[in-house]
């Protein structure tokens, strides 16, 4: 075992209380409600369902085949939403989008029209069918904002492409020379990571910054509820994220703000920009402790790359005690709280198809401070490697789903949602020696004892001494486990200690403590 998982390096920052300080914010934090009670799922639009209501081009991949750079698979948003009740019955709450808008790429990264639903998605009135279904079964959904870059499709890039220095939306990007070259592997303009298919937003001209924030208005406007951004550490000024806020909660005050950070975020989460990011740190703490063999090729060229091995239950702890100290407590109950996404590889291709670490990795994300985000088919063991390869198309054919697992993650969402102290409640240490680590969770009403056993030997619990969690008068009820195992009570002895409980080896549970009326 090793203690890297709290150290730093300058190309991958982590959580380490030596350089990044206790928070300080010049405004009062204030996220959405409704985030703090959520449960999101993520989905690859071109991947997840295709209706046979939305007419579609003839040449598409066929749907099982393995995913491609450039290929389509032909998914649309009407196939998401005659799927609704599915992802009602997982315990779905909100459910974000990678880029719907119209585009040249199946990932739509690359925008063409901000205001238009890609046609193979089934356009504009796809999304607001699937916005109406969704809304009717109390389920959110957001979008995927792609800010800092647009496309050689959108327009005023290709008015500048195809008229050069005369073109009167020079401004509007970053043009060193013409004509413009944006056919080659080296243009003569700014792009994301220098790739020409990407040319970067010049966000300090008055038209782009009025724009971009329009299209966040509009699609609040229409009936969304919130934000992801797209590198937007990449927009290197906070104004312009100020505005982008003040507008966006303008017409929506719960609208839900999400940016994609990778690293230590304090500088855009003062209570003035976003609400929230992408916890890509917590996924590294999860696949730290979780995880017994890390695939290190899996990631690769990812964010999460670098300085991450294997750590006992202390250095767990405290790095997670860290990272719940990063933030203000506002700010960490609307953190999007996942796993693995489209940028990475699928959890269990990381775990190299251990799936007690993915049970392991899930409980304890259902049972953490922030919103869960399932990434479409974890819940039915879908794998898949780097991208595009973590991009699959889900199979609907239930003969190919791990029904266990999907029962598995039901039982998780569905603890979560019964029980508020795991989504609001404190969050206290309770154990960690080895590899067990035990974690209570409190409101008013109830209490909650988490235990992770990510070892390889059947842990017997020694006393925990006084505890407001262990009383004489009360008893633990196994709630759930990771390994659909029989519920068990165990008796609360004088000085913590549980009558003979044990965690098996590589097993999560969620138990419930419950007082004994006295007579």
């Amino acid at each position: 075992m090793t203690d890297r998982l709290d150290k730093t390096s300058q190309s991958n920052p982590a959580v380490n209380p030596a350089v990044d300080p206790a928070f300080a914010s010049p405004v009062e934090a204030r996220t959405p409600e409704w985030v703090k009670d959520a449960v999101f799922y993520q989905i690859f639009p071109d991947r997840f369902a295709r209706s046979e209501t939305v007419a579609k081009p003839s040449n598409l991949e066929p749907w099982d085949t393995p995913p491609t750079t450039y290929g389509y698979k032909g998914g649309d948003l009407v196939g998401i939403a005659e799927n609704i009740d599915y992802l009602a019955d997982l315990g779905i709450t909100a459910i974000y989008l990678n880029p719907i808008f119209a585009s040249a790429a199946n990932h739509r990264y690359h925008t063409h029209d901000y205001f238009q639903v890609d046609p193979i998605l089934g356009g504009n009135a796809a999304l607001r069918k699937l916005l109406d279904v969704a809304h009717t079964r109390g389920i959110r959904v957001i979008l995927d904002g792609v800010f800092n870059h647009a496309s050689r499709g959108f327009y005023q890039f290709n008015h500048a492409l195809e008229n050069g220095h005369a073109s009167p939306y020079l401004d509007w990007f970053y043009f060193s020379d013409f004509p413009v070259r944006a056919y080659t592997d080296y243009p003569n303009y700014a792009a994301w990571w220098n790739l020409p298919a990407l040319p970067k937003f010049n966000t300090s001209t008055k038209a782009v910054r009025e724009f971009l924030w329009s299209v966040g208005r509009y699609w609040l406007e229409f009936g969304i509820d919130g934000w992801r951004l797209d590198v937007p550490e990449e927009i290197n000024d906070d104004e312009f994220w100020r505005e982008f806020r003040r507008q966006v909660k303008s017409v929506n005050p719960e609208a839900y703000i999400c940016g994609e950070i990778w690293t230590n975020a304090s500088r855009w989460l003062q209570g003035d920009q976003f609400d929230s990011v992408m916890n890509y740190l917590f996924t590294r703490c999860c696949l730290a402790f979780f995880v017994q063999d890390i695939d290190f090729g899996a990631l690769d060229g990812t964010g999460i790359s670098g300085w991450l091995e294997r750590v006992d239950a202390k250095t767990f702890q405290r790095a997670i005690l860290d990272l719940l100290s990063l933030y203000p407590k506002e700010i960490t109950g609307a953190q999007l709280n996942l796993l693995n996404s489209h940028d990475t590889a699928r959890y269990i291709n990381i775990a190299r198809g251990d799936e007690s670490a993915l049970r392991l990795a899930t409980l304890f994300q259902m049972s953490y401070p922030g919103a869960p985000c399932i990434y479409y088919g974890d819940e039915i063991g879908l794998g898949g490697g780097k991208d595009p390869d973590s991009r699959r198309a889900f199979p609907w054919d239930k003969a190919r789903w791990n029904t266990s697992l999907q029962s598995f993650f039901k039982k998780a969402t569905d603890a979560r949602h019964d029980h508020p102290a795991l989504r609001r409640g404190s969050f206290d240490p309770l154990y960690a020696e080895g590899q067990l680590f035990m974690f209570g969770r409190q409101d008013n009403e109830e209490k909650m004892v988490i235990a992770l056993n990510t070892g390889n030997e059947t842990v017997t619990v020694p006393a925990l001494g006084d505890s407001p969690y262990l009383k004489e008068d009360s008893i633990l009820l196994t709630l759930m486990d990771t390994g659909n195992q029989d519920r068990h009570i165990y008796r609360i002895l004088p000085g913590g200690q549980l009558e003979n409980f044990k965690v098996p080896p590589r097993t999560g549970m969620i138990l419930e403590v419950v007082r004994i009326a006295k007579d």
